[in-house]
């Protein structure tokens, strides 16, 4: 009798049977999981190696996983490997399944694998997987073996066992195994979404949201890298080109004018045109973009592109005549022989753009070590900021409000002051490194919290009414979001009434962006807090936008209260505004009174709540709770004698 010969068997079929099926499904899953979890696995290499893996454990022709696109209803091959060829299908052949009035989904719900034999032994279940049996007629499938890839109880996928040269029974370990796969399959397709999800993290870390364009993080780490590397031949040098921007060009904002975040989004889309080969941008700040270059020589090369960049700036055509902006250029530069830091040339460039818009609104200037000295020193007074309000050596002082008309104390504004060994020194020494300086936005969620908890402890006037505080917002602080949770966090963890906290902004700080400005100050003022423009007269004087602002108070700047009563152009000034504020059912405070005619001045012209020398210097808090606590000098008779600080 001759021994029968199997034809057209494939190589599997013929491998010695050494091991039991489960250990050889073992061994899959262990090599599987150290593929799968590699971290240089991708996506698409991790569904590869589950087919292969699958079809080889499962000694079977051909494995495929499919992904399930719920919005359209249908499934879309991902990949699938031929056993008896031991290749992969062409992207170009993968299929798409439409599963439109089909319950072929419904019936991976609540399974861990689906065998085609099933289908066959049911016809009303055959006849609701109509393209399920289309597609196993098509290849000419004998048997299948289907397992579901659940994550998080949502269907994503399911990886399908086809058997072509034979009907086949499933075992047990077999099923179990499929059922494997499935979760293989899942978690593949979890680690792609955990990794999708990484990746835009780290964009949103170093990218500006707004433009897209890659931030200061991104930007120092590329020149770092860049001046790491040595990749500096000789000759070459590493430019950073700066561009600070200034959005309104100095107009007051109209309605129906691109705000200065439109203005700034489509400044950067024409950078973003200079960029390529050696060239690359990023935004530095709020208003700031720094281009770095690869160059040789170095001059003319960065200085073309300077040139080109303000040539095309001036010629943008913004349909509008409120907008005009201007920008400056700084240039700083690194060769092979300097000794240099990335956020050292940074600043460099920042530093000669700066200077540029001092004195002239489109122009550009190198970096001079004439001004490194200014530069370092700068930089020194930023790290000793940074160390002082770490060690807590910021304190508030009080310079109290006085009403004429009343006779009393009705309010103190916070000032910042901060103590150096025995010198206490007032905010305007260091308030122009702090400011620019993201450490602002810590020391101003401080002040604000600090000043809330003073003021909740401060003791009530003769008739039982308790005193207001007025804080300083700075621009820095505007600008970035979270202002109105760091209010709300200030008043619950003090307790004070919102009523008694009093915000104050400059007319510069508001009319950058209106319609941003305006929201700020609706959820403010639907807290129950009140806002002042400070230093009123010395921004933009856009006295048409304070019927649309819910302002509480005007801050009269000091510089128009110094000439009175002789300056005849203060007095009408104030006046206006005296009047503006009434119609606006405004309030107005006078700064800066030193002298006991200034205040006769100003009360004859309608003006009652005042502050400065005349009624007393910033005094710490102890003081200010003793002054409070006391009656209040009495300042009626005219006199030109000035008040000492």
């Amino acid at each position: 009798m001759m021994t029968p010969v199997l034809k057209s068997v494939p190589p599997y079929l013929l491998q010695p049977a050494e091991a039991t099926a489960s250990e050889r499904f073992t061994r899959a899953l262990v090599a599987l999981t150290r593929a799968v979890w590699h971290p240089d696995c991708t996506f698409e290499t991790a569904i590869d190696s589950i087919c292969q893996t699958a079809a080889e454990a499962l000694q079977i022709e051909r494995v495929s996983v499919w992904k399930y696109e719920a919005a359209e209803c249908r499934l879309g091959c991902l990949s699938a490997y031929d056993a008896q060829t031991g290749q992969f299908a062409s992207p170009e052949s993968l299929e798409t399944l439409s599963l439109e009035g089909d319950d072929y989904i419904a019936a991976l719900e609540d399974v861990r694998t689906f065998e085609s034999a099933e289908m066959e032994a049911a016809s009303d279940l055959a006849s609701s997987h109509l393209a399920l049996r289309d597609y196993l007629q098509r290849h000419r499938i004998h048997a299948v073996l289907d397992a579901p890839a659940f994550v998080g109880g949502d269907l994503q996928g399911v990886i399908c066992h086809e058997s072509i040269l034979r009907v086949r029974q499933w075992s047990r370990e077999e099923t179990t195994f499929a059922a494997s796969m499935g979760d293989y399959v899942a978690m593949a397709f979890e680690i792609a979404r955990r990794r999708r999800a990484e990746a835009e993290v780290e964009h949103l870390r170093l990218h500006d949201a707004a433009t897209g364009l890659p931030n200061r993080h991104y930007m120092t780490e590329l020149i770092r890298q860049r001046l790491l590397g040595n990749t500096l031949r000789k000759g070459e040098v590493l430019a950073v080109v700066h561009v600070q921007v200034d959005p309104t060009g100095g107009e007051a904002w109209m309605a129906g004018a691109p705000t200065a975040d439109e203005i700034l989004v489509r400044i950067a889309g024409l950078l973003r045109s200079f960029t390529g080969d050696g060239i690359e941008l990023a935004r530095i700040d709020s208003n700031g973009f720094s281009f770095l270059v690869t160059t040789r020589p170095e001059k003319s090369t960065v200085v073309g592109l300077a040139e080109s960049i303000l040539a095309a700036l001036q010629s943008l055509d913004w349909n509008n005549l409120a907008v005009d902006p201007g920008a400056t250029i700084g240039i700083a530069l690194a060769d092979q022989k300097g000794s240099h830091d990335a956020a050292g040339l940074l600043q460099q460039g920042r530093e000669t753009a700066a200077r540029v818009c001092t004195s002239e609104r489109f122009g550009y200037a190198i970096y001079d070590s004439r001004h490194h000295a200014s530069l370092v020193e700068g930089m020194h007074i930023e790290r000793a900021l940074r160390d002082g309000f770490a060690k807590g050596e910021f304190e508030l002082h009080y310079q109290p409000e006085y009403d004429t008309m009343a006779g009393q104390w009705v309010a103190a504004e916070a000032l910042l002051r901060w103590r150096v060994g025995d010198r206490l020194v007032v905010a305007g020494e260091f308030m122009g490194v702090l400011e620019p300086s993201r450490l602002m936005l810590a020391v101003g969620s401080w002040v604000l919290r600090q000043a809330c908890l003073d003021a909740a402890g401060w003791p009530l006037d003769g008739e039982g009414r308790a005193f207001m505080v007025r804080v300083n917002v700075s621009a820095r602080q505007f600008d970035e979001p979270g202002l109105t949770d760091d209010v709300q966090e200030a008043l619950l963890a003090s307790g004070l009434e919102p009523a008694r906290l009093c915000l104050e902004l400059t007319e510069t700080t508001l009319m950058r962006d209106i319609e941003r400005a305006m929201d700020i100050l609706t959820e403010l003022h639907d807290m129950g807090v009140q806002v002042a423009i400070d230093d009123f007269g010395t921004g933009y004087a856009s006295l048409v936008y304070l019927k649309r602002f819910p302002i509480d108070v005007l801050k009269i700047d000091g510089s128009f209260v110094q000439g009175l009563p002789d300056n005849t152009a203060d007095l009408a000034i104030i006046q206006a505004v005296v009047s503006l504020a009434a119609a606006f059912r405004i309030g107005v405070i006078a700064e800066g009174v030193e002298l006991g005619m200034q205040q006769q001045a100003l009360m004859g012209i309608g003006v009652h709540r005042m502050q400065g020398w005349l009624y007393g210097k910033a005094v710490n808090n102890d003081e200010i709770c003793r002054m409070l606590g006391s009656p209040a000098p009495v300042r009626a008779g005219p006199t030109d004698v000035g008040v000492a600080a």
